[in-house]
């Protein structure tokens, strides 16, 4: 293996460092390891990379034998890792995608995601793996480990109760999350200014007994103001309420107005479970059923 010092230093002579791409490479070969680790990584799998950028990760995917899919944005890395990793590229095991994660196709056949991600796509990037995940074409999505500011981390499983908020609720409905392991900054090159964590992430195939997607876009409509109760923030159409089936602006307004004297909706946002959450959306759906 040729390490990290020495896929950095490679793509380095080819691509001075761009703050603006968010590029701070691991290069602690025990960390990358790790997130091998935490992936349970093997021979069988097809593993999405996003943001590649000199290969340290990928070199560490590819030892296990897996088939690895990376999606890198800036076209001097894209020469880089097909020179590095040509052998694997010709192989098969290696394919390499020049675009922007968020817009390229992903390959149907994932079965896990590792990566250490451009922190800035952090939450775009996690509603696309839930997208992802919920499409029936796509094959299920096993494990997703990322590696990601500690921050965004808090945030994502809700560490404590000021992390409570829109994006750890949404994306509870469809994933477990969990903070696996801190990574301070002098394990990057160059140091980020913050501190960085492991997550994990695992589909646990609950199925709800309303429209998952009206209970995200009720969570979202309260949590963009937070302070305020249920009362005042839902009495707003959510943007996209057309996108879910049998919904519409009036539809909405009839099931608020139902709701007036509901004892949650003096209620703030952040007060409420998950479970309170699915509960109040199947409440708005069932007062609205034609009958």
């Amino acid at each position: 293996m040729r390490g990290a010092r020495w896929l950095i230093d490679s793509l380095r002579d080819k691509l001075p460092f761009d703050k603006s791409l968010g590029q701070h490479f691991l290069v602690n070969d025990e960390l990358l390891a790790r997130a091998i680790e935490l992936g349970e990584v093997n021979a069988d799998d097809h593993v999405l990379e996003i943001g590649p950028g000199p290969g340290v990760l990928t070199e560490a995917l590819l030892a296990t034998g897996c088939q690895v899919t990376a999606i890198e944005i800036e076209p001097v890395a894209v020469t880089h890792l097909k020179e590095a990793f040509s052998p694997e590229i010709k192989s098969g095991n290696f394919t390499v995608l020049e675009g922007d994660a968020l817009k390229q196709k992903w390959p149907d056949s994932l079965t896990k995601v590792i990566a250490n991600i451009p922190y800035q796509i952090s939450s775009p990037l996690v509603e696309e793996l839930t997208r992802h995940l919920r499409n029936p074409r796509t094959h299920e999505m096993q494990k997703v480990v990322l590696l990601v500011q500690e921050e965004f981390a808090e945030r994502l499983v809700m560490e404590y109760e000021s992390d409570v908020g829109s994006l750890g609720m949404t994306v509870a409905l469809d994933w477990d999350s969990e903070i696996e392991e801190k990574i301070p900054p002098h394990n990057f090159s160059p140091m980020p200014k913050v501190n960085s964590c492991y997550i994990t992430m695992e589909p646990h195939g609950e199925k709800w007994p309303c429209d998952v997607r009206l209970v995200r876009q009720m969570i979202h409509l309260a949590f963009d103001q937070r302070r305020k109760k249920l009362r005042s923030t839902l009495k707003n159409v959510p943007r996209r309420i057309s996108r879910v089936k049998g919904w519409h602006a009036g539809r909405w307004k009839l099931a608020y107005t139902g709701h007036l004297e509901d004892e949650r909706m003096e209620r703030r946002p952040d007060e409420l479970e998950l479970d309170d959450w699915v509960e109040l959306c199947c409440s708005f759906t069932d007062s609205t059923i034609e009958s």
